[in-house]
């Protein structure tokens, strides 16, 4: 078995003459080369090592080649294989492809072909390892988010690097977009994690009571200070503590806010004494913090202070490839809190879902997939369960064009740079297979096409008596 860290490429051929034909063809390609002299033995070889590049005659002594063709596709193995036979045709070329085979060379074949064929086969592997490396990186569930959208991959990828530092985050993105759920995402993939979460919403608090409820207060501070009490800075202390809708606080607290920022020390209401406490800030906003700078409501110091790692949570209606995967999982998680039996939305509600704008974002489609739950029975959320405004909303059909003018026909004939559709097609490709000396892969590739495309068109030509010069 091979060792070294080269590409290894397997060679299935029972002709002694021809593998070392072959061998002396690629005696100088930086791979670890195997051969196989019977069928039996290469399905051995594989089982116990799959190669990157699998050559493969056809004509084996034990059995037929394209049985190994199909023993990997079954076994959906990561190598890409080469065919080769000395009895070529367009079907056996066309059940090749079919098979999963990389390319197909007809027997006699130079050395710079088989060479050419054998690096496209590589760099193709490559390419392949590299996507399943990243796909790795590719998470459509992240901590209570749901998005497999390039959007939300960058927003994992940022929080996957700020969580391990202390320093602040400022998150910012429309009201719905979940600005909570990603402050606690910050908070379970950092250090902080078994310490306490702390979230104060500033928009819901009395601007009276908000010094308090940030900073605590001692017994008899104000009227209903019955006793001493704990501020969420201190109940963070270890910890994250996350301040929502920061934009919304008033101005005056904002000065102490910055002032407990920058020293770390916190002084309870109608106390005289301070005590320091160690916890990570992240503030959340659905407004444009410097608008509100530039208005005179937000001090531009504390926005400075606070606006080290910018976060912004796209809204969902720039994602909407999103939509359907969120409103499912919200619609299994009702279905089992309700006792219902939904499995799924008709094509016709998941059509009126990803048009929909959703103002509202991802509280909005929560909201609209509890309704249709807890009002509605059946398997299939159907158009008529849904609630206005998205019962009024249809998909933009196919635009018409306006029947204002009878055309007349034309009886002319057509110019002469018309061409039959099938001749423009049989042209680029002949032009493609001659610009990539007949390597059909390559030019399938330039034309953007599978290059069984191309053999079943050469097929089709040869059939129909449309001379080609091509060959497969």
């Amino acid at each position: 078995m091979p060792t070294t860290s080269l590409p290894t490429v397997l060679l299935i051929e029972d002709s002694p003459t021809l593998s070392l034909l072959y061998k002396g063809y690629l005696r100088h390609e930086d791979i670890q080369l195997c051969h196989s002299s019977t069928g039996a033995e290469g399905l051995a070889f594989i089982d116990g090592q799959c190669p990157d590049v699998v050559v493969l005659d056809l004509n084996l002594p034990d059995m037929e080649g394209m049985d190994i063709l199909k023993a990997i596709q079954k076994q959906n193995l990561p190598c890409a294989a080469i065919v080769i036979t000395a009895y070529g045709s367009i079907d056996v070329a066309v059940d090749a492809m079919r098979y999963g085979a990389f390319d197909f060379i007809e027997k006699p074949f130079s050395g710079k072909r088989l060479l050419v064929t054998l690096r496209n086969a590589l760099n193709s592997r490559s390419l392949q390892r590299q996507i399943e490396q990243l796909s790795q990186y590719f998470r459509p569930n992240y901590h209570g988010f749901i998005g497999s959208s390039l959007a939300m991959q960058r927003v994992y990828r940022i929080i996957d690097s700020a969580a391990p530092s202390k320093a602040t985050v400022f998150i910012t993105g429309e009201s719905g977009t979940g600005k909570e759920v990603c402050a606690e995402a910050i908070h379970q993939q950092s250090p902080r994690s078994k310490q306490p979460f702390i979230a104060l919403n500033c928009a819901a608090i009395p601007r009276d009571l908000m010094e308090s409820e940030i900073f605590g207060h001692v017994k008899g501070a104000f009227t209903g200070a019955s006793g001493e009490r704990k501020g969420a800075a201190e109940q963070a202390d270890g910890g994250t503590f996350f301040l929502d809708e920061i934009c919304e606080m008033d101005i005056d607290l904002q000065a102490k806010l910055l002032r407990f920022i920058q020293t770390g020390k916190i002084q309870k209401v109608g106390g005289t004494g301070t005590k320091t406490v160690d916890l990570r800030f992240i503030c959340a906003t659905n407004r444009n913090p410097l608008d509100e700078v530039a208005a005179g409501r937000f001090r531009e110091d504390l926005f400075y202070r606070l606006h080290v790692i910018p976060l912004h949570l796209p809204p969902l209606r720039e994602r909407s490839e999103d939509v359907l995967l969120i409103a499912r999982q919200f619609l299994q998680t009702y279905s089992t809190e309700e006792h219902k039996e939904f499995v799924g939305l008709s094509p016709e509600c998941e059509a009126i879902f990803t048009a929909y704008p959703w103002l509202g974002n991802i509280r909005e489609l929560q909201n609209v997939m509890r309704n249709i739950v807890v009002l509605n029975q059946g398997q299939w959320v159907e158009a008529e369960m849904l609630p206005e405004p998205l019962r009024s909303v249809r998909p933009q059909p196919q635009r018409l064009l306006k029947p204002h003018k009878v055309a007349q026909p034309d009886t002319s004939p057509p110019p002469q740079e018309i061409l039959p559709l099938w001749q423009v097609e049989k042209t680029a490709i002949e032009n493609a297979l001659r610009y990539c000396q007949d390597n059909i892969p390559n030019a399938a590739a330039l034309l953007e096409v599978s290059p069984s495309t191309i053999y079943r068109k050469i097929q089709g030509w040869q059939k129909n008596g449309q001379d080609t010069k091509t060959k497969p």
